[in-house]
């Protein structure tokens, strides 16, 4: 028995210490960050009141139906409600009835009203999937931060390593009095400034990825970590196309420009609402009531009056009513004819902001068109650079190893090979994100695949 207790409780250790070890995938984050964003929670909140907007506007073409009933009883002077003569007697009077009123014409409003109410929920329903893209893109950003940053601190833990070496055989070589102790303390302070620079890279680490787990509203911040993968340049064709056909095909889809064009069609909707009130209304409605009263008298068989009890009394006293309505607007402090301004103030503005949404879209496309030329060849340059300080290092090594070269010296070749090796880091991922946006724009999912 307490061998199985234990062996339960190794398992148990050993599974919670995998789900804490858990690695996220860039697919990972960005879908528990779309599923889990406050702001999208709210955005999908104000869809469903759209929706529900959506049904008040269809129910308003159907005609409404009440009931009323009341009981009251009077003591001392009152009209008897059967001959509506006076009395002067305690009375229990009970009234009930039905109501029903439909509209039939008000300017086709309440047909416009369920125009717009569709509208806005497609209007909203675009709106939450451009905050989705939005999300996406901040994941994304976030995410190659953190391997840059990874990456960067393995680049120096590994020139420190290539330091410790050299500072090993420089005591050796100070030692045997074939280099100076000035040497030493050269390489020393070199490996105090890269191990200073650990300290700060292994910071960054923390902060990046403390940044993306806020994106992700995740707040165990020690146990969250991204999967150790190592990225190269993925494959990519999007610069075979021009920006404007970028352009183009973002137009179709883009959720931004959909939102835009939806705000649009709702302010002629509302413009129609405004219009519909120059109309006439016209309304009809029917009516169903009854009553009954304890000091109702009718003529009976042979000509005596009596009291009918409360159900006769309920078919007796019955009635319907029914009717049309005409409500002609003729003057109402020009109120009518400002909200109309104002509607079409609104459609002006409407339109405005879609032609500017496609104007931002339009630059942000070429900027990152043009950044995905630049950061390219700015990578390319990088590698190049790097590969000549790596020749110039050895070189410099080779002469630092013989004596020809003081520790000075080659500190700063060493020095020139480390920043060289975090400007391609900067540049390689950079260029990534770059790319993942034009080919965001051009309709491809995120992925670093």
């Amino acid at each position: 028995m307490k061998s199985s207790i234990t062996t339960l409780l190794l398992l148990f250790t050993i599974v919670l210490s995998h789900a804490q070890m858990r690695k996220w995938t860039l697919q990972e984050c960005v879908e528990y960050a779309v599923e889990n964003n406050l702001t999208i929670e709210q955005y999908e909140l104000d869809l469903e009141n759209a929706k529900i907007d959506k049904s008040d506007a269809l129910g308003n073409l159907l005609p409404g139906l009440n009931g009323n009933s009341s009981v009251s009883s009077n003591t001392g002077f009152s009209i008897n409600p059967t001959n509506n003569l006076p009395t002067n007697q305690t009375a229990l009077n009970v009234n009930m009835g039905l109501s029903s009123n439909v509209t039939l014409f008000d300017g086709l409003r309440n047909i416009h009203q369920i125009n717009r109410a569709k509208i806005n929920a497609i209007a909203n329903q675009y709106r939450l999937d451009d905050l989705k893209d939005d999300i996406r893109l901040s994941v994304a950003n976030a995410y190659l931060q953190v391997l840059s940053n990874k990456e960067q601190l393995k680049t120096f833990r590994a020139q420190y390593a290539v330091t410790e070496q050299d500072l090993k055989r420089t005591k050796e070589l100070v030692e045997s009095g074939v280099v100076p102790r000035g040497d030493l303390l050269e390489i020393e302070a070199t490996a105090a400034t890269q191990q200073q620079q650990i300290v700060n890279g292994e910071g960054m680490v923390l902060i990046s990825r403390v940044n993306l787990a806020q994106l992700l509203q995740i707040t165990d911040y020690e146990n969250f970590d991204i999967a150790e993968e190592e990225f190269l340049i993925p494959p990519s064709d999007i610069l075979d196309n021009s920006a404007k056909v970028i352009f183009d095909k973002a137009l179709s889809f883009r959720n931004d420009i959909k939102f835009s064009e939806s705000n649009v069609e709702l302010a002629k909707e509302d413009l129609k609402i405004a219009r519909g009130a120059y109309y006439p209304t016209v309304s009809a409605f029917f009516q169903y009531g009854t009553r009954y009263s304890d000091v109702t008298q009718i003529p009976g068989g042979n000509g005596v009056p009596y009291t009918p009890n409360f159900t006769d009394q309920l078919w007796i006293f019955d009635g319907i009513s029914y009717g049309a309505q005409l409500n002609i607007p003729i003057f109402n402090g020009w109120s009518t004819r400002n909200n109309v301004k104002r509607s079409q103030i609104s459609l002006e503005r409407a339109k405005l902001q879609f032609e500017q949404t496609k104007l931002d879209l339009e630059t942000n496309i070429q900027q990152a068109y043009v950044d995905v030329s630049t950061f390219e060849k700015a990578y390319e340059a990088a590698e190049k650079t790097l590969e000549a300080r790596r020749l110039a290092y050895e070189y410099a090594k080779e002469r630092y190893d013989v004596g020809l070269m003081n520790a000075f010296d080659f500190s700063q070749a060493q020095a020139r090979v480390d920043n060289a090796q975090a400007d391609v880091i900067r540049t390689k991922y950079d260029y990534i994100f770059r790319l993942k946006i034009l080919e965001f724009y051009f309709g491809l999912p995120i992925s670093l695949n």
